[in-house]
């Protein structure tokens, strides 16, 4: 029998410790019992680096909290601790419930795509990453990164550990070598009041760092190009934008736009990162993926803490609903949150960064709450001048999997690990975007995940392609 030892409060000191002592020799990463990589490639779960006191919500709240049940302002005490400070306000304050589900343990087989796990075991195999001189990251020998992520099991060393969290982030957005997905997002105010209503894509092409190790069309220069293109509401409805992003985390991206009024493309400035893209919109550029902005154009990273904490970190594909629509709850008129389902994660890394680069930028720092068990966030929080809590960029992700039915890569069986909803809620205004994963949007737009670079990069990825998209 297994002593009952590993209880919050020890885990809470195991993680002060661990940071403290990471700090001074910068070698210990994830895990508890024992270094939780080694056992994920070994049998792509957790169960041997962590105690059940730590992916267990019953013995994390001594029985006041189980699997199935909803957590709500009458019994949100019991989990406090484990909630970002945002997720916390919107249970207490504002009517928000979340459903708790099992955590998972099987990280391999549910929350990595096949083609991005497999990348990552090979990069590690062939001895992993460092940064360079120059702060960007390569090889053990000084090669460009293949792809996969660069460091899987981020150092427990503040800054540097720090550094190599926010890389994953980085590198790959949507861990795949190309995705196009369609949105459904909604501008909710203060009062409930849904004021706006988008249709868009959103498409990412890997042009280098890809799952497949290859460099499309030779450009080793370039990490990504990225496109939004609107085709609802009818007032933005054909305006579009291209984002060029550079291998060189000290690069901005290029940033094209097409406005229909205008008819015409125009180069926008490359640090234009903290506005919408579209009116009502809650988010900004720099929003995206926790890490919308090349790596290091901010500074002054550092590790906060790490903990074991909820989050929507899978279980909210509702891929058997019509157009994959989740139901609503909360706010002023009942519409404010999605239904969402929450889980225990043994390990949350919490990186914070100050944008550097930006001399005039409105944001004071952000937050970043990273899963250690495959290196993606699920809250982000970003934080005005002043340091007041500004907005929280809560992303869920996972397989598209619900129940029996599993969406799966083209000419594959291999299910498609994606992000699927985001709520962008701007807690000084009150205002609320929701962001929805849909299957099918205004103008016939539809998802499309690693169709090969050669059939998909003039059509959408060029200056000439971005003047069309409100007719596709």
């Amino acid at each position: 029998m297994r002593i009952r030892k590993y209880d919050f409060d020890y885990s809470r000191r195991f993680f002060l410790e661990k940071s403290a002592k990471g700090i001074a020799g910068g070698i210990t990463g994830a895990g508890v019992l024992t270094a939780m990589w080694p056992e994920l490639v070994k049998s792509g779960e957790i169960v041997k680096a962590y105690p059940d006191e730590l992916t267990s919500i019953e013995m994390q709240t001594k029985g006041k909290v189980k699997v199935g049940d909803f957590i709500t302002a009458a019994n949100v005490e019991h989990v406090a601790h484990l909630l970002d400070p945002v997720a916390l306000h919107q249970i207490k304050d504002l009517g928000r419930k979340i459903k708790i589900r099992a955590s998972t343990k099987d990280v391999a087989g549910e929350m990595y795509s096949k083609g991005y796990w497999d990348a990552t075991v090979r990069g590690q195999a062939a001895g992993g990453a460092k940064f360079g001189p120059d702060g960007n990251v390569m090889t053990v020998d000084g090669k460009q990164w293949t792809g996969g992520s660069p460091f899987p099991d981020p150092v427990a060393a503040s800054e540097q550990g720090a550094l190599q969290a926010t890389m994953n982030l980085t590198l790959s957005w949507g861990r795949a070598d190309m995705t196009q997905y369609v949105i459904k997002q909604k501008e909710i105010d203060a009062a409930g009041k849904i004021d706006f209503n988008y249709d868009f894509s959103w498409l990412e092409l890997a042009m280098s760092c890809r799952t497949d190790g290859t460099i499309v069309r030779d450009r080793a220069d370039l990490l990504r190009q990225q496109v939004v293109f609107f085709t609802a509401s009818d007032d933005v409805a054909g305006t579009s934008f291209m984002s060029t992003w550079y291998y060189d985390q000290r690069k901005m991206p290029e940033l094209y736009g097409y406005l229909p009024q205008f008819r015409r493309v125009r180069q926008f400035p490359s640090n234009q990162r903290f506005e919408p893209l579209v009116p009502g919109s809650t988010w900004f550029l720099t929003d995206a993926w926790a890490a919308g902005d090349p790596m290091l154009v901010w500074g002054e990273y550092e590790t906060v803490e790490r903990k074991p904490m909820l989050g929507a970190y899978g279980g909210n594909w509702k891929g058997k609903l019509p157009n994959w629509e989740k139901g609503r709850h909360g706010g002023p008129e009942g519409n404010t949150f999605y239904d969402t389902e929450f889980e225990l994660a043994p390990e949350v890394i919490v990186v914070r960064a100050k944008p550097t680069g930006f001399p005039r930028a409105p944001v004071g720092y952000k937050d970043m709450y990273i899963d250690a068990r495959n290196c993606m966030y699920c809250a982000y929080i970003r934080y005005d001048r002043n340091g007041k809590a500004w907005l929280n960029f809560e992303t869920g992700s996972g397989l598209l999997k619900d129940g029996d039915k599993v969406l799966t890569y083209d000419g594959t069986n291999d299910p498609i690990w994606s992000w699927q909803y985001v709520l962008s809620h701007d807690v000084q205004s009150g205002r609320m975007t929701q962001i929805e994963h849909a299957e099918t949007g205004a103008g016939g737009i539809r998802n499309r995940w690693n169709v090969p670079a050669e059939e998909v990069h003039d059509k959408f990825f060029t200056q000439k392609a971005i003047q069309s998209f409100g007719k596709v």
